[in-house]
């Protein structure tokens, strides 16, 4: 069993925009253990909030995101409605 409470692989954002797709959020992978912290430190613009907003799928409505596993506390965040990700969220 994983001492992980938040695993993250691969993780992308994509927007739409007229000239094609901005990808602001690349292929991001990292872990947390139980009972320790995590920092997301970086310049202005270089997406640290669109990561962090990913995590709780709450990015702005046209941008959408994709990771090969994206797990929290062992719950597969990536295969949930929209309600199911709302009650986790409430409960964290």
């Amino acid at each position: 069993m994983s001492d992980n409470i938040l695993e993250v692989e691969g993780l992308s954002v994509e927007i739409p925009v007229p000239a094609g797709t901005l990808r602001p959020v690349q292929n991001v992978s990292f872990s947390v253990e139980r009972g320790k912290t995590l920092c997301i430190v970086g310049e202005s613009g270089c997406g640290k909030s669109l990561t962090a907003l990913s995590l709780m799928d709450l990015l702005p409505r046209a941008a959408s995101r994709r990771a090969k596993r994206l797990k929290l506390a062992g719950v597969d965040m990536m295969g949930l409605s929209e309600r199911q990700m709302s009650d986790l969220r409430g409960n964290r």
